[in-house]
C-alpha cells in the first residue's frame, strides 16, 4: 500500500510447483499489492480480474476526477479547451478576412501575438492589483475579460465595424489576464489537494489543453466552412463564458493560509524566484527549453514542403504524431509521483533533444516521423512537472504571483524563438535549422545536469567540512 492508503502493483510471474520434465506449462500471471516505502516482500497476491476491477480507484488520477470540487471544474475546462483549440484557426482566418491582401502575412503574426503575449505584460501591470487572491477567483476573473472581449469580436462583426486594428485589439484586451489564469489554475490545485496529488492534477489539465489542440482545429475547419471565423470566435467566448459561471457557481471562495506582504511590489513573483536557486534555474531552463524548439515551428513546414516535396498532409502528419505522443506522455506523468522531479526535467530536455535529432540528420520519413512522436512523448511531462516543482517549493500565499511570473517568461519564449527562425532558415536552411534546434537543446540539458551535479558536490563538501 501507498503512504495515502492505496494499493500498487507490482506483476510477477508465479513459478509452477511442478511440472513435466518436458513441453510447456500455463504460468498464470499474478499482482502482488506492496507498500513500496515499506516494502519486506511480502504481499498479497491478486489475479488480474481483480487488479481490473480496483484499477480506477488504485489510479493516480482518481483523487483528482473524484474530488467533489474539482469534478465539477473539470466539464468547464475541457469546454473552454476545447473553444480554445478551435481559436487556434479561426483568429488567423479572421486576420486573413481582414486584414489588406497585400499585409496578410504582417497582421496574421500580429494577430496571433495579440492572442497570447500581452499576457506576459499583464503578469506585471496587475501584480500589486491581484496579490492574495485565490486560484479560483484568479481563474474566473481570466475566463470573464476573455468571454467578454472575444465576444465583442463577432459582434463587432455583425454590425461591420470590425477593422484590422479593433480586431486585434480585442484580442490583446482578451489575454491581458492569461497568466494570471493559468496561475489561478495550478494554484487551486495547490489549495485544492495534498502534494502527493499535485503532479496527477496538473497532468489532468495539460493533458485537456494538449488533447484540445488535436481535437480543435479539425472542429474549426468543419464549423468555419459553416459559419465563418467569427461564429468560430463567438463559440469560444461562450466556452470562456461557461467556464467562467463554473468558477462562480461551483467553486467557493477559498481562503489564505499565510498573509502577503503589505508591500509587495508588482513583480514579487519575479523577486520570489529569484531569490531561490531551484525557481531560478527551473525558469531559466523552461524558458531555454520553449526558445529551442521555437524554430521548429518555421523550420518544419519549410523543412516538408522544399526539403521533403511533401504536402500538407505529411505536415499535418507531424503535429499529429507530436500531439498524440504528447497526450500519452502527459497521461504518464501521474504514475512519475516518485521520481526526482528535477532530474526528471533535465531528462526531459536531454531526451526531446536527442529525438529531435533524426529530423535535422535527413533520416527517413517514417523515422523522423516516428521521433517527431517520441519528441511528442518526452515534451507532454514537462509543464506538468515543473509546475508540480513550484507548487512544492512556494508557499499558497506566493504561488500566484509566482506562476504568473513564469507564464509571463514561457509565453515569452516560443514567439522569441520563432522570431529566430526564420533568419536561421534563410541563412542555414530548414533541415540545418532543425538539427540546431536539437543539439542546442541538448547542450542546455548537459549543461543543467552538469550545473546540479557541481551544486550537489558543493552542497556535500559543505556539509563534511561542518561535520
Amino acid at each position: 500500500m501507498t503512504r495515502d492508503g492505496r494499493p500498487s502493483f507490482q506483476l510477477t510471474e508465479q513459478t509452477p510447483r511442478s511440472g513435466p520434465a518436458f513441453g510447456f506449462e500455463l504460468i498464470s500471471l499474478n499482482v502482488r499489492i506492496v507498500d513500496r516505502d515499506h516494502d519486506t516482500g511480502s504481499g498479497c497476491w491478486m489475479s488480474p480480474q481483480v487488479v481490473m476491477r480496483r484499477f480506477p480507484r488504485s489510479s493516480p488520477y482518481w483523487p483528482v476526477v473524484t474530488h467533489p470540487l474539482l469534478r465539477r471544474l473539470l466539464p468547464g475546462l475541457a469546454v473552454s479547451a476545447l473553444g480554445d483549440g478551435m481559436a487556434l484557426v479561426a483568429v488567423t482566418w479572421l486576420a486573413l478576412q481582414l486584414a489588406p491582401s497585400e499585409q496578410h502575412g504582417t497582421w496574421v503574426a500580429i494577430a496571433v501575438a495579440a492572442y497570447t503575449l500581452p499576457s506576459a505584460a499583464g503578469a506585471l501591470l496587475f501584480g500589486r492589483l491581484l496579490r492574495g487572491r485565490h486560484g479560483a477567483q484568479l481563474a474566473g476573473w481570466d475566463a470573464i475579460l476573455r468571454a467578454a472581449a472575444l465576444a465583442a469580436i463577432p459582434v463587432a462583426y455583425a454590425f461591420g465595424t470590425l477593422s484590422i486594428g479593433l480586431y486585434v485589439a480585442l484580442l490583446a484586451v482578451s489575454s491581458l489576464l492569461h497568466s494570471w489564469g493559468s496561475a489561478g489554475r495550478y494554484t487551486m490545485i495547490a489549495e485544492l489537494l495534498p502534494q502527493r496529488h499535485h503532479l496527477p492534477a496538473n497532468a489532468v489539465l495539460t493533458t485537456i489543453t494538449e488533447l484540445a489542440t488535436i481535437v480543435g482545429p479539425p472542429l474549426a475547419g468543419i464549423l468555419i466552412s459553416w459559419g465563418g471565423a467569427a461564429t468560430v470566435i463567438a463559440i469560444d467566448a461562450a466556452t470562456f463564458a461557461v467556464l467562467a459561471a463554473t468558477y462562480r457557481f461551483a467553486m467557493p471562495r477559498i481562503g489564505r493560509a499565510d498573509p502577503i506582504e503589505a508591500g509587495a511590489s508588482r513583480a514579487a513573483g519575479f523577486s520570489v524566484i529569484r531569490r531561490d536557486r531551484t525557481r531560478l534555474g527551473l525558469l531559466a531552463l523552461t524558458f531555454g527549453f520553449f526558445f529551442c524548439f521555437g524554430p521548429v515551428l518555421v523550420a518544419l513546414p519549410i523543412h516538408v514542403t522544399e526539403d521533403l516535396h511533401g504536402s500538407a498532409t505529411m505536415l499535418s502528419a507531424y503535429y499529429t504524431a507530436f500531439g498524440i505522443g504528447a497526450v500519452i506522455g502527459g497521461l504518464a506523468v501521474g504514475y512519475l509521483r516518485r521520481w526526482s522531479l528535477w532530474p526528471t526535467l533535465i531528462g526531459i530536455v536531454l531526451g526531446f533533444g536527442t529525438a529531435m535529432l533524426p529530423l535535422g540528420l535527413a533520416a527517413p520519413t517514417v523515422l523522423a516521423l516516428t521521433s517527431f512522436a517520441v519528441a511528442g512523448l518526452t515534451w507532454g511531462p514537462y509543464m506538468s512537472i515543473s509546475l508540480a516543482l513550484f507548487q512544492r517549493t512556494t508557499t499558497t500565499a506566493l504561488l500566484p504571483q509566482v506562476l504568473a511570473a513564469n507564464g509571463a517568461v514561457t509565453v515569452l519564449s516560443v514567439p522569441l524563438g520563432t522570431m529566430l527562425g526564420g533568419p536561421l532558415v534563410a541563412t542555414l536552411g530548414a533541415r540545418e535549422t532543425l538539427l540546431l534546434s536539437a543539439t542546442t537543446t541538448l547542450a542546455l540539458g548537459l549543461i543543467a545536469a552538469c550545473l546540479t551535479a557541481l551544486q550537489r558536490r558543493l552542497k556535500a563538501e559543505h556539509t563534511d567540512h561542518r561535520d
